[in-house]
């Protein structure tokens, strides 16, 4: 028999309560979330409307006023957790303030915005500590790492507030290579070595004929049209925004550039991405997509993109990068079809995983194997190294160590 619920006990103004819910705020203010006085009103209010109930309620309170943007739930959830006295902070506390405490727990992963906010909320006793003096040692620097390097190799769902932002201008500033491809059309040259009839005949025109002077032409280089198409499911939502960031920096560097995003229906944001400012164009995408951090149907989308976008946006030799997991939820009856059409429809086709990122990564999952054999690359895509290394391989050749056939032949030997 379930018990009785208990009626939310009315909240006071002059109680703690308005304190606590301020110093929330600024946490996550500091955590990188946008959190204005206006807001931090609204929240006391709020909370004083409804009363203090259970945890839950308490919880979607603040979360229905403080939280503005889908990305932002993450670090809600996190600071949340840390912040209202959870066990899990008593514990954190007393081994930062107690030398001998000894840390039993078995090590786990970080989870996503975890370093943010943590950062956020002991921010102030870093500061109030008295300065240590360093002793001076000297290091053999052959050996040494700069902060810029660590930052490159770190994984973008373990990075801090600061540090994500360090990585978004790190992002502005990769330059794409000149990768340009010869198209059925011409250009005039005067070095060019094929003659130009219509343009010979012209300037013969303007001197009554009594001057023809051959003119010439040579093939028209240009950038081949970039087709981006990146999951935005919960697998991969610890990644959406600064992958947004990428693909704002990719679509400020090269006029064709063209974006679609997916997790159960199929998003086109290419309009969105064309603000100067990253931050109203993230906005503009956040307006209209519905399904963020929701399933994944990755062979409906492609589908839907392969009958209504293929013709329109993948000619003249186009790259697509496609940035998913690879986790259909779905029958993959049809994912590998739409795939091999989409990498017939296309000059070079990329997949992009940030599941590479673990060592030991297998393609055992039924979506992943429907998928490798008709991608020419299988890149990870999980930090700014990744980042860079793929924006410098877009003029080149694929190496072996992109070779989607080496997953699979691993993939084989380990069914076997």
């Amino acid at each position: 028999m379930k018990s009785p619920r208990h009626e939310p006990r009315e909240a006071t103004p002059d109680g703690r309560i308005a304190d606590n819910i301020v110093y929330f705020a600024r946490t996550l203010r500091k955590a990188g979330m946008r959190v204005g006085p206006a807001s931090v009103k609204d929240a006391i209010e709020a909370v004083l409307a409804a009363g203090i109930g259970s945890r839950d309620d308490f919880y979607w309170t603040l979360h229905a006023v403080l939280v503005s943007r889908r990305e932002d739930h993450a670090t809600f959830d996190e600071a949340f957790r840390l912040f209202w006295k959870s066990r899990e902070l008593i514990e954190k506390l007393l081994a930062m303030f107690s030398p001998v405490a000894p840390d039993n727990r078995e090590k786990q992963k970080p989870r996503a915005a975890e370093n943010r906010v943590s950062q956020a909320m002991f921010e102030g006793h870093q500061k109030s500590q008295p300065p240590r003096e360093i002793p001076e040692i000297e290091v053999d620097a052959r050996f040494t790492f700069s902060g810029n390097e660590v930052l490159r190799g770190k994984d973008f769902a373990q990075m801090n507030a600061a540090e994500l932002a360090e990585a978004r201008k790190a992002i502005a500033a990769l330059r794409l290579p000149f990768d340009m491809i010869r198209t059925r059309r011409y250009t005039a040259d005067a070095h060019g070595r094929r003659i130009d009839p219509r343009a010979t005949m012209r300037a013969a025109a303007r001197t009554g004929g009594t001057l023809i002077l051959p003119r010439f032409r040579s093939p028209r280089l240009v950038h081949p049209p970039l087709v981006v198409l990146a999951d935005i499911s919960g697998s991969m939502s610890q990644y959406t925004r600064i992958f947004l960031h990428f693909l704002h920096a990719l679509t400020e560097k090269r006029r064709r550039v063209h974006t679609f995003v997916f997790g159960t229906r199929l998003t086109n944001l290419t309009r969105q991405m064309r603000h100067r400012d990253p931050d109203a164009a993230l906005a503009d995408c956040s307006a209209v997509v519905k399904d963020w951090s929701g399933g994944t149907r990755i062979g409906d989308t492609l589908a839907e993109f392969n009958r209504l976008w293929s013709r329109r946006v993948l000619g003249q030799g186009a790259v697509v990068l496609l940035i998913t997991d690879g986790l259909e939820r779905d029958e993959i009856g049809g994912l590998s079809e739409e795939m091999e059409r989409l990498h017939k429809s296309c000059r070079r086709l990329i997949w992009l995983n940030p599941l590479l990122r673990f060592d030991g990564f297998e393609a055992r999952a039924r979506g992943v194997r429907a998928m490798l054999p008709h991608v020419d690359e299988f890149r990870a895509v999980h930090n700014l190294d990744a980042l860079a290394d793929l924006c410098a391989s877009l003029d080149q050749r694929p190496a072996a160590s992109v070779d989607p056939r080496r997953w699979m032949r691993a993939g084989d030997r380990q069914a076997a």
